[in-house]
């Protein structure tokens, strides 16, 4: 089916379609999931199905049309519930993605836990740490972190120097944003920054090349997105991709969205990558919470929350990313999509993964391949 036809049947219409030369070509558009416990899931029993029969996750979503797979790592991790994604765990994970001939994203927290806009807590090793040590620290990290996936034949091929850091991150040192916007503050933001960014560029050969993106959380928010990199450009940050979480429920319409793509293309001469997830029901399969629990009245997209609502909103989105313009979408990375329920380890993402309940490719994974 053509992609025409296919976005008609969805009810998206001919607005939708991609104009010729609108876009980058399709093997250049990056299309996958963070796939961060998915070998967690499986060493608990967890078990991916297509058709109704088992099979290789990362193969499942390599033959829907997937080409790039993002992990997160942790600095120590306390390996409790989904808290698992040291340096070992994620080298091999990371090894795999790349044997199955997918790009690799690595999302580095500079965190013990989860990082985010109201979470950049420093590691604990590094806590009482003075600013140049700190910085110090961010480098020899980041540098290490790098060798070791080199050595394992997992070289990323982007790495995210923070996970949504609109807010800064290392609090308090490079926090910014509120009372901690200040000239001080972005010059200390900026040169964690910029070690991280030589880390990870120290180990490199020749012929090696690992581009860095920087990520921050609202998508939908054409200003915030520009007070961010404005002030990281100001300090001499060298990055070649921005990242956007968009989330309907948190992060405004997808004319929110794709206002702030078209502004942020034309401002920032950057390729755009955005994150996103939607729920496929309301229903809940174990006794943990959900981070989105059904009130339709928070989801501003014309969706219903159901696996055939799931799926034209990933295909629209899709579309919306690759209309950015000149080309500059480069890519939806789906949070979170093998995130099922096992015994063992609660989902707060169940209804919004794109497997069932039992493990079952949910349809909208072929938006990935259309």
């Amino acid at each position: 089916m053509n992609r025409r036809a296919f976005l008609k049947r969805l009810g998206l219409g001919a607005a939708a379609v991609v104009a010729p030369g609108a876009a980058r070509p399709e093997r250049d558009f990056l299309k996958g999931g963070d796939v961060s416990l998915l070998a967690k899931i499986e060493d608990l029993g967890g078990i991916y199905r297509d058709g109704g029969k088992p099979k290789n996750a990362l193969a499942i979503f390599k033959d829907h049309g997937a080409n790039c797979m993002r992990l997160r790592l942790f600095h120590r991790p306390n390996g409790k519930g989904p808290v698992v994604n040291g340096l070992d765990y994620t080298v091999a994970l990371g090894r795999r993605i790349k044997a199955a001939g997918l790009k690799l994203l690595l999302n580095v927290h500079y965190s013990d836990t989860w990082a985010d806009p109201g979470h950049q807590t420093k590691p604990a090793a590094w806590r009482d740490l003075p600013f140049d040590r700190l910085e110090a620290a961010v480098f020899a990290y980041s540098r290490d972190t790098m060798v070791a996936f080199k050595k394992a034949d997992a070289l990323p091929d982007i790495v995210q120097i923070g996970n949504e850091i609109a807010p800064g991150m290392l609090w308090e040192d490079g926090r910014v944003g509120g009372k901690f916007d200040t000239p001080e503050q972005w010059r200390q933001f900026g040169a964690l920054l910029r070690a991280g960014v030589r880390g990870v560029k120290a180990p490199m050969g020749a012929d090696e090349r690992v581009r860095i993106m920087l990520h921050i959380h609202p998508g939908g928010s054409a200003k915030v997105t520009r007070w961010f990199f404005d002030g990281v450009l100001a300090q001499g940050v060298p990055f070649d991709l921005i990242g956007l979480s968009y989330y309907p429920w948190w992060h405004g319409s997808l004319a929110d969205l794709r206002g702030n793509l078209a502004a942020t293309a034309k401002r920032f001469r950057k390729e755009i990558v955005v994150e996103t997830g939607f729920p496929w029901t309301t229903e809940r399969f174990d006794q943990g919470g959900n981070v989105f629990g059904g009130e339709p009245e928070r989801l501003k997209a014309p969706y219903p929350q159901t696996p055939a609502g799931q799926k034209a909103f990933l295909a629209e989105l899709i579309c919306i990313v690759r209309r950015t313009p000149d080309g500059l979408g480069r890519g939806v990375i789906y949070w979170a999509p093998e995130w099922i329920v096992v015994e063992g380890l609660k989902s707060s993402w169940e209804n919004i993964a794109l497997f069932d309940q039992r493990g079952n490719v949910l349809p909208a994974m072929v938006a990935f391949r259309e």
